[in-house]
């Protein structure tokens, strides 16, 4: 379970305004190039949820017969065509069963039909890659991550969980704002390893690109139990005053997100804050020096 780091901004170290500001920047640097057995293939398909497209990867160790695809896409002939380009194709992966990551996939099987689908395996080895399946719900119920190992290199693909650029919707009642806290601690101890995202821009870091999701998530949590301590009863109006900086055309996305934020706070409260030890913090993926942890307890007969 994630411990949620709540302390800095009460204690005065980091302030909640600092940190909810609309997020439109990446909160990784960018990497400067991508690794050489990866390509990305991007999908004509920009909006606001989906940045400048979803982002199709495809996966080829040096040396390889052939390739993993992640998240084939939308069902869009010329990108579907451009990923199949790409064959032989052993493995298709998907991070999530949203339409903009899979809608495509039964075309992909007719333009690809040597590519067989991963089972529930939590290691998958694929033609000289390592794949290691990761858990990362929140986003979806069915979010996962993929850390992947190939010539001594590492990458994580994040799909919807940690994007390129800006934050994530977490819309109840599929996404779940206290599965996604634990996620993040579990992509925060990845570490320093190039993220490959489901939309935007490829990072750095994944473990601080993590990081910041969590302060920004945490503070704008705060800001939602505020405008319900002010008065706010609604979604609606927790929106317009806890997301007045974003543009409108946004603020239906913002009102899912509320939604999940508000049964989060119906069912958990943060009742006691412990400093973790190192090793509870190693073991969970977190770092003693990051300052005071507050454990999250169930209330009532949440669970």
């Amino acid at each position: 379970m994630i411990v949620a780091i709540l302390g800095r901004y009460r204690g005065g170290r980091r302030t909640i305004g600092g940190m909810v500001g609309h997020v439109t920047s990446s909160s990784a640097a960018l990497l400067d190039q991508l690794p050489s057995w990866v390509t990305l293939v991007r999908a004509a398909n920009p909006g606001p949820m989906t940045l400048d497209g979803t982002n199709t990867w495809v996966l080829r160790a040096p040396g390889a017969r052939t390739s993993v695809v992640v998240d084939p896409g939308p069902l869009e002939e010329a990108h579907l065509n451009a990923v199949a380009g790409h064959r032989p194709v052993s493995l298709v992966l998907a991070t999530h069963s949203h339409p903009d990551h899979v809608e495509g996939l039964p075309r992909f099987r007719a333009l690809a039909p040597e590519a067989f689908e991963a089972g529930p395996d939590t290691v998958i080895n694929a033609d000289r890659l390592s794949i290691t399946v990761v858990p990362t719900p929140g986003h979806t119920a069915d979010s996962v991550c993929f850390v992947v190992h190939c010539a001594g290199e590492r990458v994580v693909l994040t799909g919807d969980t940690i994007l390129g650029r800006g934050t994530t919707v977490v819309a109840a009642p599929d996404g779940d704002l206290g599965q996604y806290l634990d996620s993040l601690g579990t992509l925060l101890a990845v570490g320093p390893v190039p993220v490959l995202p489901g939309h935007g821009p490829a990072l750095t870091d994944c473990g601080a690109a993590a990081r910041f999701y969590l302060d920004h998530r945490l503070a704008r949590l705060e800001q939602v139990r505020t405008a319900r301590q002010g008065g706010a009863e609604t979604a609606e109006q927790v929106v317009a005053l806890v997301y007045a900086d974003v543009d409108r055309s946004l603020w239906p996305a913002a009102e899912m997100s509320v939604r999940a934020q508000l049964a989060y706070l119906d069912r958990e409260s943060v009742t006691r804050v412990t400093p973790l030890t190192s090793s509870e913090g190693h073991l969970r993926g977190e770092q003693a020096s990051s300052g005071p942890m507050i454990r999250r307890q169930p209330e009532g007969e949440a669970q």
